[in-house]
């Protein structure tokens, strides 16, 4: 499947990179293009204008793991384009449920879920080797239970989260995070071909070989 542009927005008190991968048209009649969404982790109505402007509609909101900083748009996106599924691991979906603010490692001091579908009615669950869209979900537990990165195989592209950053992995001293775990993970991204680009969840991107000779921990 052909890609044909990404968008970066940097969005939050947090500086989340969040991705829009267009890659397809819509139906036919209708000029607007489909896309991807990746971590929409604040600013709903910067992205709703962003995605207005370039004529596009989110056919999956994806979400490389379930902390705030990667979710907070959620339920205005939700709201604003209903028929997108938003797709998670299943083992981040407990950061979605009716009280998250244990599991962020303090209290978000709002709502942050409300408004969200539940389970089977408009949330994905995703597992290691799904294919959703045009990505390749790799699990990468360690930052969260239930981490992952996107990749597309086709284009050399992957879109790795909180697990990888350039020079740095994410931290693993919230609850759910699990050093042992990143490390097997990061192991797993590392022994990819080394000519992947990454674009992470935070900061600047980076490839598979640059990161090769990073010390972790």
């Amino acid at each position: 499947m052909q890609v044909y542009r990404i968008e970066q927005l940097i969005l939050g008190v947090n500086f989340t990179n969040c991705w829009i991968i267009v890659y397809g048209n819509g139906p036919a009649g209708d000029s607007s293009r489909l896309c991807a969404l990746i971590d929409p982790g604040a600013e709903p109505d910067n992205i709703i204008a962003q995605l207005t402007m370039l004529a596009l509609r989110p056919s999956h909101i994806l979400l490389t793991h379930g902390h705030f900083d990667h979710i907070l748009a959620l339920p205005d996106l939700h709201n604003a384009y209903p028929e997108a599924p938003i797709a998670i691991h299943r083992d981040d979906m407990p950061y979605l449920g009716p009280n998250p603010p244990r599991l962020h490692g303090h209290s978000l001091g709002i709502d942050s879920n409300a408004g969200l579908p539940r389970p089977g009615e408009g949330l994905q669950e995703l597992e290691d080797g799904d294919c959703i869209g045009p990505f390749k979900v790799l699990s990468t537990p360690g930052h969260t239970p239930g981490s992952v990165v996107f990749l597309l195989e086709e284009q050399r592209i992957m879109f790795s989260g909180d697990t990888l950053f350039k020079g740095n992995c994410g931290r693993v001293d919230l609850p759910g995070g699990d050093q042992g775990k990143i490390e097997q993970s990061l192991k797993r991204l590392l022994a990819l071909d080394g000519d992947i680009y990454v674009l992470p969840g935070h900061g600047e991107s980076t490839s598979i070989a640059a990161e090769r000779g990073t010390r972790f921990f």
